[in-house]
């Protein structure tokens, strides 16, 4: 055993890697084996490998570096993943509650310190601070079980938020107590500071993210570009005195709607984080902990017992009075006081701000004994927050699916089953992109991606350069976890091919590139795609994009008269309002009133976040002045008609021409909807042609007619 000894605690750089890994890897297997939150056993293990432990490991600067990032991190993540739509709607709410969580806790343990303990008014306010404060440790737990958007989730992200600032608001004002230099000017200095941080990161980053995410789309580099914004966002942060945290937290929101929640960037974000940098964090937290303070005396195990019992009682009130207030249910404010009630890194750089203040020569504010409090109250809170946490998560989880069994029949008769149609290597990933957007993650299937090549004497080049753009393809949806089923098809004649396909796959809809071309006929739409939407009744989507889709800042969406009356009316719009939905961007239906009415009372019931708008357009003739609306970032959207069916119209005849001459360079979309019945092409009577030609003699000779009238 003394041999054994010699040889901690470990230094080397390698062998601290590797026990941190060890603890990351086993750490949720153990937990997991007693039905704890894995969150617990990294805080755990870092007790244990510590000084204040088996000395194992020190503490050393890789620790600050990763523990820094990883409450970066949580914070950044946790203003990713709001629901901004859902902040603006219940922003009084957020305030309430901010003030709530931050003010009784401050004001419990203040008379607590003062009354029963006998500390002083000042340490007594600076222990006020630290529980007003907290961390959200137990964010982790949120992210596994998908409630990130969940309204008491988003109201205690908010709240903390808001009290941090308070209560660093409130540290400085300490500070400065102690400081003959500051005054009235100091807090006019600091508020002027604080107004230009904002405006600087509100005016830079949406330009910078725009800027950056249109013209690279290298994995590696967009990851990267994101981690400067955060990083860059704290120290700016710190640079005029609050802690980096909120920077992190505000670069979060502002990002927010250029990262959608099921893109491929945000599943690196959040695989980074969750596999290296929070548990980085947790750990260190844990060797901070000294257990052993406890066994000082009954005076240390009273004070850390007043700390921790009074500070997340004031939580507690804070987060079920609120929910009464907001009348949401017991889960809610489970929730909300499991979220709020942890402290970790903001309680230990107050108490070191503490450390550093002198109330006399030679007199520091903050003892040993305050310290050791705090660092007990730390561990305490931690595991009250996850276990509370927890189980909040799994009520709210069961609660939601109790009060969905309707939708819940309703998604199992969907039949979803997206197929994309790849030939071009340059659109193939934005195709990939759309479709993620546009899929229902709660049904939880996969894609299909079909390429298919002329079998003709090139036909193996052409196979194998299929291969290889579907192999691409499918390590992009793996990035997304989304299953991709893929396919290179022989065929004389591409549409048949496609077609075949479909059924093969049970395929419910086709998204495909549209063509490009540079003079305006009957075949616009491509060689074979008017075949395709002619033989198959099910949606067919064309798209073209001048710029990533998460860079877009409204779409636009063309309706014709009649459009509800269609059967794939639904189909097309359930699509739409995902797509505006993931993308957080704004959509603006222009239409005849009867088919908005009913586009608003779908989009209200089922999509009550999306930004909708919706504009009377009397006349399909007025397509030609909305092209002035339309601007780079924006997605311009036609729902078309196949002929014969209740919504097509003569005007739709002139769709090519417009489109070409007035929304060229343009962010496209055209979808042709579902319709009854199932075309028959392989069948070929007397009494039904096996095609027919979009444009007919009639058509020409109508076409002859009105050239020489003009000639």
């Amino acid at each position: 055993m003394l041999i054994l000894t010699s040889y901690f605690p470990i230094t080397s750089p390698t062998l601290i890697f590797f026990v941190v890994l060890l603890i990351i890897l086993f750490a949720p297997i153990i937990m997991g084996k007693l039905r704890i939150p894995h969150i617990i056993g990294m805080v755990l293990a870092g007790m244990v490998i510590g000084e204040h432990g088996l000395d194992i490991l020190v503490r050393d600067s890789s620790f600050e570096l990763f523990g820094k990032v990883g409450l970066l991190y949580i914070m950044f993540l946790a203003g990713l993943e709001m629901d901004l739509e859902s902040v603006k709607k219940n922003s009084r709410n957020f305030l309430i509650f901010g003030l709530f969580t931050c003010l009784i806790p401050f004001l419990l343990t203040y008379l607590m310190s003062r009354l029963m303990i006998g500390y002083g008014h000042t340490a007594s306010f600076l222990l006020g601070c630290i529980m007003a404060s907290n961390t959200l440790i137990a964010y982790p737990i949120i992210s596994r079980y998908g409630l990130q958007r969940d309204s008491s989730v988003m109201l205690s992200v908010g709240s903390s938020m808001l009290s941090l600032f308070l209560a660093l608001l409130m540290l400085a004002a300490l500070s400065a107590a102690y400081d003959e230099d500051t005054g009235i000017l100091f807090w006019l200095l600091f508020l002027l500071k604080f107004a230009a941080f904002l405006a600087l990161l509100v005016w830079s980053i949406p330009r910078v993210a725009r800027y950056f995410l249109r013209r690279y789309s290298d994995a590696v580099m967009q990851y990267i570009f994101v981690l400067s914004v955060m990083f860059l966002s704290a120290a700016l942060s710190e640079a005029i005195g609050v802690e980096g945290i909120v920077g992190a937290f505000l670069s979060g929101l502002i990002l927010n709607r250029y990262i959608p929640h099921v893109s491929s960037l945000m599943n690196r974000i959040e695989f980074i984080g969750n596999a290296l940098f929070i548990p980085y964090f947790l750990i260190g937290v844990g060797m901070l902990i000294n257990v052993r303070s406890l066994f000082d005396g009954w005076h240390m195990l009273w004070i850390v017992t007043l700390i921790a019992i009074f500070g997340t009682f004031g939580k507690a009130v804070a987060a079920y009075l609120s929910s009464l207030l907001f009348h949401l249910p017991k889960r809610a404010g489970n929730m909300m006081f499991g979220l709020t009630c942890a402290h970790a890194a903001g309680a230990i750089a107050m108490v070191m701000v503490g450390m550093h203040l002198q109330v006399s020569p030679g007199v520091y504010l903050v003892n040993d004994e305050i310290l050791n409090g705090v660092v007990i109250m730390i561990l305490i809170t931690c595991i009250i927050s996850t276990l509370v946490t927890q189980h909040a998560s799994e009520q709210i989880i069961l609660a939601n699916r109790e009060h969905s069994v309707d939708s819940f029949h309703l998604s199992a008769a969907d039949d979803e089953k997206i197929m994309l149609c790849v030939k071009y290597p340059e659109i193939a990933p934005q195709l990939l992109e759309l479709a993620i957007m546009v899929r229902n993650e709660k049904l939880n299937r996969g894609l299909v991606a079909l390429n298919v090549v002329y079998d003709d004497h090139q036909e193996a080049t052409h196979r194998e350069q299929g291969l290889q753009l579907l192999e691409r393809l499918a390590q992009r949806a793996v990035a997304n976890d989304i299953r991709l089923e893929t396919q290179v098809r022989l065929a004389t004649n591409i549409a048949n091919g496609i077609k075949h396909a479909f059924r093969e796959f049970g395929a419910s809809e086709i998204i495909m590139g549209m063509h490009v071309h540079t003079d305006v006929n009957a075949k616009f739409w491509g060689e074979f795609i008017q075949s395709l939407y002619n033989g198959l009744n099910r949606q067919i989507v064309l798209t073209r994009f001048v710029q990533p889709l998460n860079t877009l800042r409204r779409i636009q969406v063309v309706v014709p008269s009649r459009a509800e009356y269609e059967p794939g009316f639904h189909r097309w719009l359930e699509r739409l309002s995902r797509m505006a939905s993931n993308l957080d961007c704004r959509i603006q239906f222009h239409g005849r009133n009867e088919s908005l009415a009913l586009i608003r009372q779908y989009v209200n019931n089922h999509h009550s976040s999306v930004r909708a708008e919706y504009t009377y357009m009397a006349h399909w003739n007025e397509l030609p002045k909305l092209a002035a609306t339309i601007q780079d970032d924006h997605m311009f959207v036609v729902i078309n008609a196949r002929k014969g069916t209740i919504s097509y119209k003569s005007a739709l005849e002139r769709l090519p021409n417009e489109l070409q001459q007035h929304f060229s360079g343009k962010n496209l979309m055209i979808i042709f909807p579902d319709q009854y019945g199932e075309a028959k092409e392989e069948s070929m009577t007397f009494t039904a042609a096996q095609h027919q030609e979009e444009s007919s003699v009639y058509d020409a000779i109508a076409g002859w007619i009105n050239r020489k009238r003009k000639s």
